[in-house]
Formats: C-alpha cells, sequence, structure tokens
C-alpha cells in the first residue's frame, strides 16, 4: 500500500471516528431503545397466558401488611444508600454536614433511579450539590467514581455469595448447571478478594504510569458492609411482596442482584422491562406470572416512586421558614431549594408517564357507571383524550423544568392544573389526582426557582429525551396490547363511542400521543441545523471593551480582537465571548460583567447551543464558575492552573529570586532599557514592532494565532500599551499590555523578540514590567497558564487528571509543559486551576481538538503550524 493510500484510508478512519463520537449519543439512544422494544416483545410473549384483570386480582390480594414491611426495607434500603456517599467523603478526606450529604444522597437516588437517564442521573445531582459545598470537580468525580464501583463491586459479592450457597436451586431455575455456576461465583470472589487483598493498607497500583490507590481495609470492610445491606434490603422489598413461594431468599437475592445488573448493563431508563424481564425468567417456574407482575408493579411503586414523592414532601416542608431556620436545617434546607428544579422536572416525567398509561388501561366499570350518570359521553371522551396529550406535555415540560423555565413552569402548572380537573371528568382517578395536587403544591411553592426567562417552544430535545419518550410510548403500546389481548382488532373500532368501550379509547389516545410525540421528534431533530451566529458588529465590540474597562479581568481586553463572537447579558453590563468549530461552541474564560448575572450568562450560552446544534463548552474558566456550570449540567475538567503575581509583595530581594535578579541585572549591564508606550504613542513605533513580530514568526517557523490569544494586527496593537525594550536605541523586543481601569489586574498578550536579543531578554522584560506595574498601583499581574500543570497522578485522581500529569511529566516532545511552569515559578506566582466545562468526557476531547483549531486557525492553520 502507497504512503498516499494509507493516507486516504487514516484520513476516513479519524472521520468515521469523528462522525461516530459526533452522534454517539444518538446512536446509544437508538441502541437502548432497541433493546427495551426486543425486552418488551419478549415480555408481551412471556405473558401470553396472563390477563389483565389476574394482575389486578395479585395487586388486590397483597396484605397491607406486606406492603409495610416494602415501605420498612425501602427506607433501610436508602438510609444505606445515603452512606455511600458518607463513605465516599471519608476516602478522599472531606468532611462535610451530614444533613447536607444525606439530602444530596437521597435526591440524587430518589432521581437516579426513577429515571435513569442522563439529564436526569444522579452523577449530575451530585455535582451540582457538591459544588456548593465547596468540592473541586476532580473530588466530585472521586466521589462518584467511588459509590458507582462500591455498588458494582458490592452487587458482584453478594450475587456469588448468594449463588455459591444456593447454587443448585439457582441452576434449577436459570437452566445452567450448577457446577459451573459455583465456578463462576469462586472466580468472581477470587478477582474481589485479590483486589480488596492488593488495597488492604491502602496501596497504589501502578499501571503504565498511572497510580489508583484502591481504599484500605476499613473502608472497603465498612463499604462492603453497607453495600451488602442496601442490596439485601432493596431485594427484601420485592421479596416480601412476593405471594407465599418455596423460593428461599438466598435464592431470590442470587435472582434479584443478577435482574438489577442487567438493568444497569441496558442502560434503559430505570432499567424498565429489563429487570422485569430477569425476573420473570427467573422465577416464572415457582411463582405465577400474574402474581409476579403484581409484585413488581407494587414494587416499582414503592421502591421507585415513593422515594421521589417523600423528596418531594420534604422538599415542601423545607419551604416553611420556620423550620429551615433551625440550627443544622438550615443549610440541607437551602441545598434541598437548589436541588428542586431536578426533583421536580422527575416528578413531571414521572407523572407524565402515569397520565399516557392510564390512557390505555380501563376505567373501572364502577367508576365509569357513576360518571355516565352526570357527564355526557363526549366530555368522557375529549378528557381521556387531552388528558393524555397532557401527559406528553408534562414529560416534554420536564426538560424545561430542570432547565428552571419561567415558561415550562408555567405550562407544567397549567397542565397540571387541567389534568387534575379531567382525573374526575375521565374517571374517578383520586390517586392520579392527589399526585397532581402534590406537584401543583411543589411548583407554587418552589416559584422562585424557575427564574429563567426563556421559551420553551425554542428547546428542542435532545437524544437521551427523545429516547425516554420513545420508552414510555412503545411500554404504553406494550400494556394496550396486553390489556386487550382478547379484544380482536377491527378498523371500527377507531369511531366506535361508547361508555362500555375502553379499547378504541385507549387506541384513539395512543394515535394521539404517537402524532404528537413524532412531531415534537421531527421538530427536534430538525431544528438543531448546525448553524453559525454572527460577528460582532462595531457598536457590540466598543460595548464590550467599555465593559472591559470597568472591571478585574485584564484577559478580558482579548474582545479587542474582533475575532470572537459575543453574548450579552439582557442588562447589557455583562457579555460572553465565544467562537464557533465544528459542532463546539467554545466560550473563553469566565463571563466579563457584573458576577451576579454570570450563572443566567451560563444559561443563555448553553441554550443558545443547544439550539444552534452544538456542544457548550467554557474554555479556561476559573473556580468561581464551576457551580453555575454544574447547574446546567455541565462537568469540569482541569486544564492546568494559572499564575497569579501579588504585585503588592513582589520585590526582586532575598535567595528566592535570585536567578531572576541575575537575568535582570545582566541586562542592564548588556545595555537592555524598558520603556512602556501608552496607545497614544504606539503609532510612531509601529513599524518597528511589527518587524520584530515578523523576525519572531520566522525565526519560531510558526504564524499567528487567535481565539485565546492575539495576533499582530495593526487595530488591535494600537488599542494598548505596550511594554518595549531597546538595546542601542533599537526595539530588541515588546509585550502588549493588558489592563483595565479598575487597577485590579494586568498581563500581557503579544511577546515577540529579535533573534539578536541578548540571553534572558524575557526575563528581563517581564520583571521590568512587574517594577513598572507595582509603581502604578496594579493589585495583581496574571503570567497565564501553565497547561497540565497542577494535575494529579496520585491515589484515585480521575482519569483525566492522571492523563493530563502523565502528559505533563513525559510529553515535552509534544510542548514544553515543564519549562513554561518553570519560568513562571521564577516570579513566586499563586497557582489557580483553570478548567474545561463540558458535558461529559468524550464531549471534552472535541470541544478541546476544537479549541486547537480556533487558536491555530483552522485545520489548515495546525496542520501549517
Amino acid at each position: 500500500m502507497s504512503d498516499e493510500s494509507f493516507a486516504v484510508n487514516e484520513d476516513r478512519s479519524s472521520r468515521f471516528v469523528r462522525l461516530f463520537l459526533t452522534y454517539r449519543l444518538y446512536l446509544l439512544a437508538a441502541a437502548s431503545l432497541l433493546v427495551f422494544a426486543l425486552v418488551a416483545l419478549g415480555l408481551y410473549r412471556l405473558t401470553a397466558e396472563v390477563r389483565y384483570e389476574d394482575v389486578l386480582a395479585a395487586l388486590s390480594a397483597t396484605a397491607w401488611s406486606a406492603i409495610a414491611m416494602a415501605m420498612l426495607f425501602t427506607g433501610l434500603s436508602f438510609l444505606a444508600l445515603i452512606f455511600y456517599d458518607a463513605n465516599a467523603l471519608d476516602h478522599i478526606g472531606r468532611r462535610l454536614p451530614f444533613p447536607a450529604v444525606a439530602v444530596t444522597a437521597f435526591m440524587a437516588y430518589a432521581v437516579g433511579n426513577t429515571v435513569g437517564f442522563g439529564p436526569l442521573s444522579g452523577g449530575a445531582i451530585r455535582f451540582r450539590a457538591y459544588s456548593r459545598l465547596g468540592l473541586a470537580p476532580g473530588e466530585i468525580a472521586r466521589v462518584i467514581a467511588f459509590v458507582t464501583l462500591s455498588f458494582g463491586f458490592g452487587l458482584l459479592a453478594v450475587s456469588a455469595l448468594a449463588t455459591l450457597a444456593v447454587a443448585p436451586r439457582v441452576a434449577g431455575i436459570l437452566g445452567i448447571e450448577s457446577f459451573w455456576l459455583r465456578i463462576l461465583s469462586v472466580f468472581v470472589l477470587a478477582a474481589l478478594a485479590a483486589v480488596f487483598y492488593a488495597g488492604r493498607k491502602g496501596h497504589a497500583i501502578n499501571l503504565k504510569g498511572f497510580s489508583l490507590r484502591l481504599p484500605d481495609s476499613r473502608t472497603t470492610s465498612r463499604q462492603f458492609l453497607v453495600s451488602a445491606f442496601d442490596i439485601a434490603a432493596a431485594a427484601s422489598v420485592l421479596y416480601v411482596l412476593l405471594p407465599d413461594t418455596h423460593v428461599g431468599w438466598p435464592t431470590f437475592l442470587a435472582v434479584y442482584a443478577v435482574a438489577i445488573g442487567f438493568g444497569v448493563l441496558s442502560h434503559v431508563p430505570a432499567g424498565l422491562g429489563v429487570f422485569e424481564a430477569v425476573i420473570m425468567a427467573g422465577l416464572s417456574n415457582a411463582i405465577g406470572i400474574d402474581q409476579l407482575l403484581g409484585s413488581l408493579v407494587l414494587y416499582r411503586l414503592i421502591y421507585y416512586v415513593l422515594p421521589l414523592l417523600l423528596a418531594t414532601g420534604l422538599l415542601l416542608i423545607t419551604e416553611m421558614r420556620q423550620l429551615a431556620m433551625r440550627p443544622g436545617v438550615a443549610e440541607a434546607a437551602q441545598l434541598a431549594g437548589r436541588l428542586a428544579p431536578a426533583l421536580i422536572s422527575t416528578l413531571s416525567l414521572l407523572l407524565g408517564a402515569m397520565l399516557i398509561f392510564s390512557s390505555v388501561v380501563p376505567t373501572p366499570g364502577s367508576d365509569l357507571d357513576f360518571i355516565s350518570n352526570y357527564l355526557p359521553l363526549p366530555i368522557v371522551e375529549g378528557a381521556h383524550f387531552l388528558s393524555s396529550l397532557i401527559g406528553l406535555l408534562l414529560v416534554v415540560a420536564a426538560r424545561g423544568l430542570g432547565q428552571r423555565l419561567d415558561g415550562a413552569w408555567w405550562v407544567a402548572l397549567i397542565g397540571a392544573c387541567v389534568a387534575f380537573a379531567f382525573a374526575f371528568l375521565k374517571a374517578i382517578a383520586l390517586f392520579e389526582a392527589a399526585l397532581l395536587a402534590l406537584f401543583i403544591l411543589t411548583l407554587l411553592a418552589n416559584r422562585r426557582a424557575f427564574d429563567r426567562h426563556s421559551s420553551l417552544l425554542r428547546q428542542a430535545l435532545g437524544p437521551s429525551w427523545l429516547a425516554a419518550i420513545a420508552v414510555i410510548l412503545v411500554t404504553a403500546f406494550v400494556i394496550l396490547l396486553f390489556v386487550y389481548r382478547d379484544t380482536d382488532y377491527a378498523h371500527e373500532l377507531w369511531w366506535q363511542f361508547e361508555f362500555s368501550e375502553e379499547a378504541p379509547r385507549g387506541l384513539r389516545a395512543l394515535l394521539g400521543l404517537a402524532i404528537a410525540a413524532s412531531v415534537i421528534a421531527l421538530l427536534s431533530l430538525l431544528r438543531p441545523a448546525h448553524y453559525r451566529t454572527q460577528g460582532p458588529t462595531e457598536a457590540e465590540r466598543e460595548q464590550a471593551v467599555a465593559v472591559t474597562m470597568g472591571q478585574d479581568m485584564a484577559d478580558a481586553n482579548l474582545v479587542r480582537m474582533g475575532d470572537k463572537r459575543l453574548l450579552f447579558s439582557p442588562s447589557g453590563k455583562s457579555y460572553i465571548m465565544y467562537g464557533i468549530h465544528g459542532r463546539s461552541w467554545i466560550a473563553l474564560a469566565d463571563p466579563v460583567g457584573r458576577e451576579e448575572e454570570f450563572a443566567e450568562l451560563v444559561w443563555q450560552f448553553v441554550g443558545a447551543a443547544r439550539a444552534g446544534g452544538g456542544r457548550a463548552a467554557f474554555y479556561q474558566i476559573s473556580p468561581v464558575l464551576l457551580s453555575a456550570c454544574a447547574d446546567v449540567g455541565l462537568r469540569a475538567f482541569k486544564l492546568g492552573e494559572l499564575a497569579l503575581v501579588d504585585l503588592a509583595r513582589f520585590e526582586m530581594k532575598g535567595s528566592g529570586f535570585a536567578n531572576l535578579r541575575q537575568s535582570y541585572n545582566r541586562g542592564l549591564r548588556d545595555g537592555l532599557t524598558l520603556s512602556i508606550v501608552l496607545p497614544d504613542g504606539v503609532h510612531a513605533i509601529l513599524s518597528d514592532l511589527r518587524t520584530v513580530s515578523g523576525d519572531w514568526l520566522a525565526h519560531h517557523n510558526t504564524k499567528e494565532k487567535t481565539f485565546s490569544l492575539g495576533a499582530f494586527e495593526d487595530a488591535y496593537v494600537l488599542s494598548q500599551p505596550v511594554a518595549v525594550v531597546r538595546l542601542a536605541g533599537r526595539i530588541v523586543a515588546f509585550a502588549t499590555l493588558m489592563v483595565t481601569d479598575t487597577k485590579a489586574e494586568a498581563t500581557v498578550d503579544l511577546m515577540r523578540f529579535s533573534p539578536e536579543a541578548p540571553k534572558g531578554t524575557m526575563d528581563f522584560l517581564f520583571a521590568s514590567i512587574l517594577e513598572y506595574l507595582r509603581g502604578e498601583g496594579y493589585r495583581q499581574f496574571n503570567l497565564g497558564m501553565a497547561p497540565l500543570s497542577g494535575m494529579a497522578r496520585r491515589e484515585a485522581a480521575p482519569v483525566w487528571d492522571r492523563l493530563g500529569g502523565t502528559l505533563f511529566e513525559h510529553g515535552e516532545r509534544f510542548y514544553n509543559f515543564k519549562g513554561l511552569r518553570a519560568f513562571k515559578a521564577k516570579f513566586h506566582p499563586r497557582w489557580e486551576p483553570r478548567y474545561l466545562a463540558v458535558s461529559n468526557g468524550t464531549s471534552a476531547a472535541l470541544a478541546l481538538m476544537d479549541v486547537t483549531f480556533l487558536i491555530g486557525g483552522g485545520v489548515k492553520g495546525v496542520i501549517s503550524k
């Protein structure tokens, strides 16, 4: 194969990989939906001999004592789940108030268990909550990793031990020889024991340059007990709901653990259908399918829905100011209020699904007989049909509620009120009406949380939300087929309107839902057509410069380049500057202007990026912006550290500044002099500066960069002061200064020097600039960022940090990471972390690629330097 053919194949491969990464969410959503559809088909066939009436009979036959026991075990399971987070925080060496940890963990599991997909997952809630409590992004990632891995290892250990104890019984249920089950269980337990032994003293495992510190024996033992207790309690919730059976609890525990594992691996929201399929396949020989179905329905209501309703009730209680002011409760109440949008969004999704499902199941005959005496048939039919559409509306509004949109709040409130009335018109649905009433009260009590003025109609649904809607509709379709299994289909069913005819009513409701959902999906898929916003007008750039000069961030002067797009706050007193490459909308640094407007600007930018079919990213942001990014569901990945010099304390005395002082004095002996040329005087030396810049570019065989760096453009250079170094009257080096009127911070952008400049000229230039700025009353100097600096490779650091730390240590052939940090370290700065905030790790990699193209001026610019 020729080199040219190899290059073509490599280019095609990279394009295929990039295409897959770009649309991976849609592909994963489609795969999850396909898995769910196949499972749903299997469940329908598995229940071929079961009738809807049998399931209702099984539900009514469940004793209240069993339901009470199931509630007790649910409480015990969630108590154990809270200690997952407590142990994780103890493992990373952080202590937080237990009430705040309990609220966070409880809400994270109540939401995560119910919906189980990205936008509302427990991980997103932890990022929002723990970032508010002062944890760094890396620490939050370690908490999530600890919780996830401990649950996975605990599930493996419990299922292996249970299977080993009752292998013959489990073998008979699953149709596998007990010998192989025992072998597999022993293998799993041996592997877990090896991991336990390796980390018995908190030892680190070193693998290809990475170091992973395992929990010590005490932490591991404690977490295993917590995990075992949690899984045992959760399994007991379903076990006590089952009818009398000869299946022992250890046997059931093994089957339950396998079902939970498959549900998690399927990535179907809440493992819906997958969990039920495994349980039914494992226990159908011992328990009647109709009884199993009834128990599974109750299990879902008690273990999944009940905690969500309890969390909603707690949210209402925390709004009572007198209670919230009590010591120890105030912080937890405040945190619960901040998590309210995610919780209310989940409840909206749940109630929407409930309304949809209720539209395809028959109304009890006694209720219909009662309604027929007071209401005409058209009102009942209309209420039934419209109630299903309101359910879809609540599902769609759930996304807007999660984003704190005031429009979504109004849609959800009005929809819930109408559905509340319809609950009595279509049937005497007291339970449905009670849940809707709770939802309405929660919306009213948390009105202040939904303060973002944005249109719900402009919010396109992403792949996860479309997949969730599809799962709900497929479930409704399967329920319809199951309920009316004995009803022969005929075209006449569609236009039969009678009180006693339930199947036609369900068919019409499902058809209306399918049409409405298809329209919503098409609009969501077509609306995010990739588009680019326009660059700033001259008036907008002048407005941004005026805002810049009145605040403290010197780097904001990069807006003078005019190469970045601008997004202003409604007041016009703050803005975000950003660039677009591919599907990445990349905001540069923190917003500029009023800090109280930053959170809303973050929401505005993320919404604009999504509406334009892009992915939002925030590049080189400070810790100040992390909580606002967490609120919109973005994760933070460390990029490096910013060097900040306190000018009030800067003085080239003492042994710490010996090397810098020597370079400065050598420059003076060599005849170097520094002068600061103000903007009105730069024009006179512009041609000399251009010559130095051109020589510097040619010497380094590079081209001008943009986006996060300035380029030598006349208008840009003329707009700022310039520090000039002369040798024998000739300019040999210069640096453009970026300052603001507040004098809180100063920094440099363009730094160019002639090849003839003496050695140590840059040290002399920086030392002289710092001395000048200190004399002018500036408070700090921004030396810029050291990429990958401060990235942890020790203990249980996140993979991103360990990879960055390794590249920092061994990546000198690609970039002078260590040399750049060493140069900045001469000035003894304060190091402050800087982050990239995106939705996930894959998006982080893609965003960094697009940042590289933006800085380099596109693909050609990067390739040609």
